[in-house]
């Protein structure tokens, strides 16, 4: 393969903006038509530079398996050409700001870093600014100094990586051998692009905003599939698995919904006001794509506030029959809205940071990017295939297969095949079992539904091994607790995430409440306790630890870059004219700093209109809260929020503040589980929704759409899922039979519904006072360990060996342990090897093509996945139509599909019942 000669005309290249200075916007925007008017070849970039070093920016950007070079993808072109113009100086200077921003920073590899140092130390010897030149080669390599010694000589590039472990040279671009170039390529891709190769993967480096985004065609394509997925994933919700359409799905027919007007709508402008809009701007842009599927993913998920509604109504639950529509829309609306006042506010702690990478976006903006923007012919380890057909590739086959796992032969699904060995040993059901037991089986499914479930493929992969941690120290303690028979758990499921008698069946909170709904103390007396299972308590104590351990370690460790938001936070106080991406100056940053961004006045509106409804939601209705609760949900957000959203942001793993919200309502209000069920669904929801919020704002941030097109976009979203899921919840409750019974045969068994209610009995109705004083006193420790345990945390992250460190998250492992009830291992272990193979192997050994495939294999099985139960439930399971043969019955046939316990309270309990004695009941 040649390089083609420069040619006569580089017109083309005007349309690359350049003013000299990456910290002004325009420095990052291009004219994507005068730059796509003609084919720009490897030849016609980079003047300066010679083929050997194109070449070698291409192999830096995994392009070198491009199929011809007489067509360069824009962002190579931009990329080179912005290198060409860094000088020295001015990339020493970044590449020093790269070294303290990123220090111990989990997402970069110990590699890159370190060839950041050598970089910076070398080329500091150079010019002449440095005296501890050797000294700082001798820290580069995991805080060791015997990584270099005396003979290093100065200036001397290859005498230095001569030197190195073979461990920092993953690649070529490890190994310095043009030190003012390798400078220039590295500091383009930081200052140009991002330092982070996974964010690189999906993203673009550069900006045009003439490109049409906020159109009519985005709010009618986002509106009506906003309608269908709000429909879709409250109908599914409770389903166990549950069955989402998420963002990738609805991408999937978003763009030929859009690229369909884009042809049929006329070329009409209209005028509203002083506004002038065009009815069809052109063709479908990868912006509008974005914006509607925006549009969509704020709604992409139930509203929280619809398991309060389900567990009040349900007869099975608590039977509040006055939970009227009037009441339903007050809630949902004040739970849905009250969590946008505070992104507001969090934008400056996880949305503009670089550091916040959120990974668990990024499939949706590589499917973005395989639908709508055109890509050059590649050859990546053999593979031609571009990501447009990868992606609908992937999606039909897994559409197909699908159907095989979840209707045809479900054991491939619930593979508990080691239970099958001997389906009659307990002991075998329990530790090995799919159904009830706590899934230690390594070969335990074939379901994609399920492999998916911790997203293998989308988080680090380090976050994934240190859950696996948590989840062994989980396995561990549930099978010490269970067969200790310690708190009386032997008589109840190892595995259940329901509340039990003293005699071993489920427990009814309507037989302790009184005609209000509130707790009585002489029907309590009759009927005694609840009781949670060995998998519960284990899961509510590391809860109860995980939150004092999460907000001190977080502010400590992270204080660096939160110190700075608050500073940042403040001026804008002082001075509301500041802008908020002041400070900020990465790429992403400095580019969206040209748009208009949406006020903090406009967030904290918001806030204040959700206040007054959740306070008439309470006061018209008899939901016994006071109004004070509601402004406890809210301080206890402000509180946690920036913690739980920078775990979130960087790990890919989060957790609601459910569990400490019902705790502390239930020591403020005992015995009252509908103020608890009331506060907690405000509580978990404000954090929840202003995370999706987030979320999706750090989407748009990758994408550059203008903060306020997604800000309008998304309150109208919010408003029409709020209704459709309230019509959905209406048909489910009444129209489907059996609905949230456990042995529903559709499947909806209402998992998540019933730790609601199970916690709203055991903290509102019951109490933590009874429940720490009396049944379990052990779980008040375990906020006392949780702030314990920050102490040796914290000095192994600061003292410890670097390599260990870096990608050491103790929160992450402790929230591994809250994996169980009623979920298990096996909806994890067949993740672990994916990631092992995709995040680890093929990211590491394949680069190119992890790149430009993962995200997407990832985007599509899912979108397959989503697809396919939807037909499959409505074509073969809604009229039941299934099919009875060994293949789909095995997995319950045995003790694991029981879910039976070890001991019978009738038969082995003293007088018939265990745990606390009649008249003793705490």
């Amino acid at each position: 393969m040649s390089v083609s000669p420069v040619r006569s005309t580089i017109s083309p290249l005007a349309g690359i903006t350049s003013t000299g200075s990456r910290l002004n916007a325009v420095d990052h925007e291009v004219d994507l038509s005068a730059l796509q008017s003609s084919d720009i070849a490897l030849g016609d970039v980079g003047a300066s530079f010679t083929e050997d070093q194109k070449f070698f920016i291409l192999r830096r950007m995994y392009l070198d398996g491009l199929l011809s070079l007489e067509h360069l993808p824009p962002s190579a072109t931009f990329l080179i050409e912005k290198m060409e113009s860094l000088t020295e100086e001015e990339s020493l200077e970044i590449l020093r700001e790269y070294l303290v921003n990123f220090e111990d920073d989990c997402n970069i590899s110990t590699a890159d870093y370190n060839l950041i140092q050598r970089l910076v130390a070398l080329a500091a010897a150079d010019f002449g600014t440095s005296d501890g030149i050797k000294e700082k080669l001798g820290r580069q390599i995991d805080g060791k100094s015997e990584a270099a010694d005396d003979s290093v000589e100065v200036g001397s590039s290859s005498a230095v990586d001569e030197d190195l472990p073979k461990a920092d040279i993953q690649y070529e671009y490890h190994k310095i051998t043009d030190l003012p170039f390798q400078l220039k390529v590295e500091v383009g891709l930081i200052a140009y692009h991002s330092p982070y190769a996974t964010v690189r993967s999906v993203t673009e480096p550069y900006d045009d905003p003439t490109v049409p985004c906020e159109t009519i065609r985005v709010y009618v394509v986002g509106i009506i599939w906003t309608a269908v997925g709000s429909v879709i994933n409250q109908f599914f919700i409770e389903r166990q698995p549950s069955i989402s359409f998420d963002a990738s799905v609805a991408q999937v027919f978003i763009y030929p919904s859009g690229v369909l007007l884009s042809y049929i709508l006329p070329k009409w402008s209209l005028k509203v006001w002083k506004y002038s809009f065009d009815l069809n701007p052109g063709p479908w842009t990868y912006k509008e794509q974005m914006l509607a599927t925006l549009c969509y993913s704020i709604s992409g998920a139930s509203p929280y506030a619809a398991s309060n509604i389900l567990v009040q109504k349900m007869p099975i639950f608590y039977n509040n029959q006055w939970v009227d529509f009037g009441y339903q829309v007050l809630l949902i609306l004040s739970s849905q809205f009250l969590g946008f006042g505070l992104a507001g506010i969090m934008r400056r702690f996880v949305v503009y940071p670089v550091q916040s990478i959120w990974p668990t976006i990024l499939p949706t903006i590589a499917l973005n990017k395989a639908l709508t923007l055109p890509e050059k012919k590649e050859n990546i380890h053999g593979w031609t295939i571009s990501r447009y057909y990868f992606f609908f590739a992937t999606f039909f086959g897994s559409f197909l297969y699908f159907w095989i796992p979840n209707y045809l032969a479900q054991f491939l699904s619930t593979f508990n095949w080691m239970t099958w060995i001997k389906p009659t040993n307990l002991n075998l059901a329990n530790i090995t079992g799919s159904v009830s037991g706590l899934g230690l089986n390594p070969i335990s499914t074939f379901d994609w539904n399920i492999l998916n479930y911790g997203l293998p493929l989308t988080i680090p992969f380090y976050s994934t091994m240190n859950q696996t941690i948590g989840w062994i120290v989980g396995f561990v303690s549930i099978v010490g607790v269970y067969y200790s028979n310690h708190l009386w758990t032997q008589y109840i499921p190892i595995n259940t995430n329901g509340l039990y008698t003293n005699t071993g069946k489920p427990y009814a909170v309507t037989q302790v409440l009184n005609e209000k709904g509130l707790f009585d103390e002489a029907k309590y007396q009759e009927i005694g306790p609840p009781f949670y299972s060995a998998a519960s308590l284990v899961g509510y104590g590391a809860f109860f630890a995980i939150y004092p351990f999460a907000f001190v370690y977080e502010l400590v460790v992270n204080w660096k870059v939160n110190s700075f938001a608050l500073k940042s936070l403040f001026q804008t106080i002082k001075n509301f004219h500041r802008s908020n991406y002041e400070g900020f100056n990465d790429p992403f940053s400095r580019s969206m700093a040209r748009y208009k961004e949406v006020p903090d006045w406009v967030f904290i509106l918001i806030l204040v209109i959700s206040i007054v409804l959740s306070i008439l939601c309470v006061k018209l209705y008899p939901a016994e809260t006071p109004v004070w609760g509601i402004f406890f949900a809210l301080g206890i957000n402000f509180v946690f929020l920036i913690p739980l959203a920078s775990i979130y942001s960087r790990t890919g793993f989060s957790f609601g503040l459910n569990v400490l919200v019902e705790l502390i309502v239930g020591y403020a209000l005992p015995g009252n589980g509908l103020a608890l069920m009331y506060i907690k669904a405000i509580g978990y929801n404000i954090d929840g929704q202003a995370e999706n919020y987030i979320t999706n704002q750090k989407l748009a941030h990758y994408v550059r759409i203008p903060p306020w097109s997604i800000f309008r976009v998304q309150i109208v979203s919010v408003f029409i899922c709020c209704f459709i899921t309230l019509g959905i919840l209406s048909f489910q409750m009444n129209d489907i039979n059996d609905y949230c019974d456990p042995l529903n045969k559709q499947k909806f068994t209402c998992a998540y519904s019933r730790t609601f209610y199970a916690a709203s009995v055991l903290w509102g109705v019951i109490g933590p006072k009874r429940v720490f004083n009396g049944l379990y006193p052990i779980l008040r420790y375990c906020f006392l360990i949780g702030f314990l345990l920050t102490i040796p945390a914290i000095l192994f992250k600061w003292y410890g060996p670097k390599k260990y460190t870096k990608y050491f998250q103790p929160t992450v492992i402790i929230g591994g342990c809250t994996v169980f009830a009623p979920y298990n291992l096996s909806y994890f272990i067949g993740g672990l090897y994916l990631a092992i193979a995709f995040m680890w192997y093929l990211k590491e050994r394949k680069p190119g093509w992890w790149e430009k495939y993962n995200y997407l294999f990832s985007a599509g099985m899912t979108a397959g996945v989503a697809f396919s139960g939807i037909i499959i439930f409505f074509a073969v399971q809604y009229h039941d139509k299934s099919i009875i043969w060994w293949e789909n019955t095995v997995m319950y046939a045995g003790l694991d599909g029981l879910g039976v316990a070890a001991l019978n309270a009738t038969i082995s309990a003293p007088d018939g019942y265990f745990g606390p004695r009649k008249g003793h009941f705490p």
